[in-house]
């Protein structure tokens, strides 16, 4: 069995796969045997975000604690659906006072809202090997529409048999849109810490073993 299972048109040279959101395009025998559930895998994913600091860098972390699930539907893009929760407590920037503030009331409060969830709620194929998902994000108690533009790097079957897709993906927020809004001035003029946060998003998932 190959390593990656595309498809490509013969008139437009488009490939067709399935992605994040958890779609494929079309029907193609080869394609539909992808429909099914999936398990996202933390062992081999990861989901972190970018944040601008002091105006002039940039501090980068993920979390390392979440459970997801996807649908595929290899017939109906539009059928295919992704749901992920995400411990905040989890939060890992490197420092350890950092992650603490983070922690506080002051950011996520983590105590009082411990986690992070999405839900999809539309499936889209952009081009190419490109998709986009639609869905609500739940942060701080506060649900906001959220949209993910995707990658699919295809499926494989590993050495212990199981079936695997793989995809990444990105978006940008606000975060004051969900509440956090702590921030501190420069003296240089500006604030510590950016409004717009890059979420990334590199995704393993393992396809359920079908049911006797």
């Amino acid at each position: 069995m190959a390593l990656f299972h595309r498809k490509r048109t013969a008139d437009t040279g488009d490939t067709t796969a399935p992605a994040a959101s958890a779609a494929v395009l079309d029907a193609d025998p080869a394609l539909a045997a992808l429909t099914g559930d999936y398990t996202i895998d933390p062992a081999h994913s990861s989901i972190g975000f970018t944040v601008r600091h002091a105006m002039v860098t940039n501090v980068r972390g993920a979390f390392g604690e979440y459970e997801g699930a996807l649908h595929l539907d290899g017939a109906d893009p539009s059928r295919s659906t992704a749901s992920l929760d995400v411990k905040i407590a989890s939060i890992d920037t490197g420092i350890a006072d950092r992650d603490g503030h983070l922690r506080s009331a002051d950011f996520f409060d983590a105590e009082t809202f411990p986690l992070m969830a999405f839900r999809s709620t539309a499936a889209e194929r952009v081009s190419d090997d490109r998709y986009r998902i639609t869905g609500d994000l739940t942060l701080r108690d506060v649900t906001k529409p959220l949209t993910i533009d995707l990658e699919f790097h295809g499926s494989a079957t590993d050495v212990y048999g199981a079936e695997r897709v793989g995809f990444e993906g990105s978006a940008e927020i606000l975060r004051s849109d969900w509440g956090l809004t702590w921030n501190a001035a420069l003296e240089t003029g500006g604030v510590m810490v950016s409004d717009k946060v890059k979420l990334t998003f590199d995704i393993s998932a393992v396809k359920a073993a079908p049911q006797a």
